[in-house]
């Protein structure tokens, strides 16, 4: 049997907040990372696009081996996974395994709230794909879910802005929007993974009586859950603790970004798709 890595894919940098939990959780596997900035931010294009680009991507995991792989990004987990595993993955390799952010943090957000009233933030291509309402659903359906588009939050980060004073205005319109929506919302799940970073700010602007779930961990836990009850996916993962990161972007700068994300060094290397 050989041995290969765990994939863990993003449209950029955001799904290193995704790895480093993974990591923390599982640091004994071995990781590559993939994240495709040359086209991104992935929260605005179309199904088709978000699609096509993230089933080339997958194919790419899959051509190094990586008998199992993660989309660490909402937008892609919401227009892309479902899709890839009922017609593609059967046609690649049945053995292959892709998973996704959205059904983790669905499964448990129940746990998560006293009222029974969920806000969803993320990008405008997740909140328009109603994936986070269609999967809560499935497992709390008196769960009542609001969800508010925070378009300009992932260049706040991009764009190093998330510290700044100017970023204030933006999350707390956001916030405010949100609760404005439902005021008996006790839960607010960050639904991308570029959230995490702004989350000093955010505090700023949540009463105190709100919960703010940052996906990360719920990912780790999962997965770990999922390698349990699977041990034959398990035992086709490598394990030598290897980490690999490669970008479709500029090297240079994912390196510079990438360290803010996942909180060290890292030393990425060009893919030419």
């Amino acid at each position: 049997m050989q041995h290969q890595p765990i994939g863990i894919f993003d449209s950029g940098y955001g799904g290193l907040t995704i790895m480093k939990e993974i990591v923390n959780q599982l640091p004994g596997y071995d990781y590559v990372y993939l994240g495709d900035n040359a086209r991104a931010p992935y929260g605005t294009r179309s199904y088709e696009t978000v699609y096509a680009y993230t089933l080339q991507c997958v194919k790419w995991f899959f051509e190094q081996g990586c008998p199992l792989v993660i989309l660490a990004c909402n937008t892609a987990s919401a227009k892309a996974l479902r899709t890839i595993q009922q017609n593609d993955l059967p046609g690649i390799d049945a053995t292959k395994r892709l998973l996704g952010v959205i059904r983790p943090t669905s499964e448990i957000i129940g746990q998560l709230t006293s009222t029974g009233h969920v806000g969803v933030m993320g990008t405008t291509g997740t909140v328009q794909s109603n994936s986070y309402l269609i999967e809560i659903e499935k497992f709390y359906p008196d769960i009542k879910v609001s969800q508010e588009a925070c378009p300009i939050w992932v260049p706040l980060v991009e764009y190093n802005e998330y510290r700044s004073p100017g970023a204030d205005y933006f999350v707390k319109k956001h916030i405010d929007q949100l609760l404005q929506q439902d005021d008996q919302i006790d839960a607010i799940l960050l639904a991308c993974t570029h959230y995490p970073l702004l989350m000093e700010k955010i505090m700023q602007f949540v009463p105190h009586s709100v919960t703010v779930i940052s996906q990360g961990h719920i990912v780790a836990e999962s997965l770990q859950d999922y390698l349990q009850r699977h041990p034959d996916m398990a035992d086709r993962c490598s394990k030598n603790e290897k980490r690999s990161f490669y970008t479709t972007g500029d090297v240079a700068d994912f390196n510079n970004h990438a360290s803010v994300f996942f909180g060290e060094a890292i030393e990425a290397v060009k893919l030419v798709l």
